[in-house]
């Protein structure tokens, strides 16, 4: 149930919500000072050496849609995603051009290109967040909440690809904020508080323009309705404001995902929701492999597999923090804030759990959930620490409480200084630490981060027209024009009829995240049979195994290819 109301003279604001503070934060200026350095280092994390890695499969087919567009204009290709987060990635390559265009060698990659609208927009992420949970619980857990955000490795790993899921969150958050201050101003009589509602509408909007997302509006519904009963409140929207609610939505929509207008977009969008593109078998989780569709339920990636995402991918502190905080933020204690938390979670946690699809970062959008509750755990923490070793005393509370805050990002600091520009293979103490890193969720971990290094040993190995099997051919085939040659064909080893054309000579990578089971076979008998001619490594870690076929191996897969 909803907290009790208190009226507006004890309050302040209606709904109830938590007020306390940090002594270090209570003044804004330093608050908002610490803010922008986090934001500046966040920032600096996310765009360091952004093009190290190669381009992923999703990744090189974003960038041949930009390339599609800037050469015939907007289409439906690659219309299964909407058009926001292409359009951006246009502007960008085309500002990299510029940029490349007035130097001797060129300063921005493709790879940087493409990925730096989401490593900006992960940067203010941070920012958003502080304004979000500075609302529902004050402006101390919402510092913490923005800080460890800013500089924990897995928040920097997701907003390094160039995936969509996290310009959702940034307008996930925006129509958030949004939707919280319409509350907050409708009950302080602001007679403007249907623009904070409309900003939540177009933001939800643009939400959707970058992923089709329509599900997380039932957030904005519980949250709503939990609230539509009680006595005396003025936050109510009628139907006709709920009628403009969806207009100022759907125009929004239109104007930031035009393609949505073609008849391809639809075609491609109904072929991926049949989940008829879908390249791969399985998904490699834990060493064993698992169909990876969202429609195996329970039968697919095991329920377990973003909790274990939580316990080994999280640095200490936060893990820790979390546990501490998971029993306070249910308190009353905390106001009617945490309910929006609840609902979030639950629309969130409960259809990602069960659905047999899943991938790491598709946790991008819960991941606030977890550095919140962190944060309230640190603030009781804090509060409690200081009035235990120096009761009211407000210097050295202020101070200590201060140390305590920047204390809690340290680890996370070096963590992901170690970690870059390969963030997402960091793995914590509890989860074997990097030594057992990329073992755990080896697709997402490597995420085809080293192709262009295989591509670039291979061209200096191989004949003219050699053949390499692989499971991303048109990926290899990209970096091989890169490389100067255009000769080499590349198949999937998948394919047994392909397998079966193999000779001396020829090459087959091991990629690690491409185990399936339609080639572990190979990739077994190889790993037994023959010895790579090279290895790829990132932080120590090796990503891919490279073979020349001998005579030996080469008949020991061939006879694997005739029984498939």
């Amino acid at each position: 149930m909803p907290a009790k109301i208190l009226p507006p003279t004890t309050a302040g604001i209606y709904p109830e919500r938590f007020s306390d503070h940090l002594s270090f934060t209570r003044s804004r200026p330093p608050t908002y000072v610490i803010l922008a350095i986090l934001l500046v280092a966040g920032f600096a994390l996310r765009i360091h050496d952004l093009g190290a890695e190669s381009l992923s499969e999703d990744e090189l087919n974003k960038l041949q849609t930009v390339e599609d567009y800037r050469k015939n204009g907007l289409s439906g290709r690659n219309g299964e995603h909407p058009f926001l987060m292409k359009g951006l990635q246009t502007a960008s390559m085309v500002v990299a051009e510029a940029i490349n265009g007035r130097t001797a060698s060129p300063l921005v990659s493709e790879e940087a290109a493409l990925r730096f609208p989401i490593a900006l927009f992960g940067t203010f992420i941070s920012l958003l967040l502080f304004l979000l949970v500075s609302e529902l619980f004050g402006r101390s857990i919402g510092l913490i909440s923005a800080a460890l955000r800013a500089v924990e490795p897995m928040a920097i790993g997701f907003d390094r690809i160039a995936k969509e899921d996290t310009l959702v969150l940034f307008f996930l958050l925006l129509c958030f904020l949004f939707f919280v201050k319409s509350q907050t101003a409708a009950e302080t009589d602001n007679p403007h508080w249907l623009r904070y509602l409309w900003g939540a509408a177009a933001s939800f909007g643009a939400l959707m323009a970058s992923k089709y997302y329509p599900h997380l509006l039932a957030i904005l519904g519980g949250y709503y309705n939990a609230f539509l009963k009680l006595p005396n409140k003025k936050w109510s929207v009628g139907k006709p404001s709920w009628l403009k609610f969806f207009i100022v939505m759907g125009v929004a929509f239109v104007l930031l995902n035009p393609t949505i207008l073609l008849p391809d977009t639809w075609r491609e969008m109904l072929k991926f929701s049949s989940e008829n593109r879908i390249g791969h078998d399985s998904y490699e989780y834990l060493g064993a492999l698992y169909p990876n569709k969202m429609t195996a339920w329970l039968a697919g990636v095991p329920w377990t597999f973003y909790y274990v995402f939580i316990a080994v991918k999280t640095t200490i502190p936060l893990l820790l923090f979390f546990l501490v905080g998971l029993p306070l933020i249910v308190k009353r204690r905390f106001g009617d804030g945490r309910f929006f938390l609840f609902f979030w979670a639950f629309m969130w946690f409960m259809p990602f759990t069960l659905l047999g699809g899943k991938f790491t970062r598709y946790f991008t959008l819960a991941e606030p959930l977890i550095l919140t509750v962190a944060a309230v755990g640190f603030f009781v923490f804090s509060k409690w620490t200081t009035k235990w070793l120096f009761g009211e005393n407000t210097v050295a509370t202020v101070s200590f409480q201060a140390i305590l805050f920047f204390g809690l990002l340290v680890i996370p600091m070096l963590n992901s200084l170690a970690s870059g520009p390969h963030y997402r293979l960091f793995t914590n103490f509890f989860g074997g630490g990097m030594a057992r890193a990329g073992s755990y969720f080896p697709h997402d971990e490597f995420y085809d981060m080293s192709t262009r290094e295989i591509t670039a040993e291979i061209a200096q190995r191989a004949r003219p027209s050699a053949t390499v099997a692989c499971e991303t051919a048109t990926l290899f085939e990209y970096y091989a024009k890169r490389a100067g040659r255009n000769d080499l064909i590349f198949v999937s080893l998948s394919d047994p009829s392909a397998v079966a054309r193999l000779s001396v000579g020829d090459f087959v990578v091991n990629v690690r995240g491409r185990r399936y089971r339609s080639n572990t076979e190979y990739l077994d008998q190889l790993e037994l049979a023959a010895k790579p001619v090279a290895e790829i490594t990132a932080l120590d870690v090796t990503s891919a195994r490279i073979y020349q076929l001998d005579g030996t191996s080469l008949t020991a897969i061939r006879s694997i290819a005739s029984h498939n």
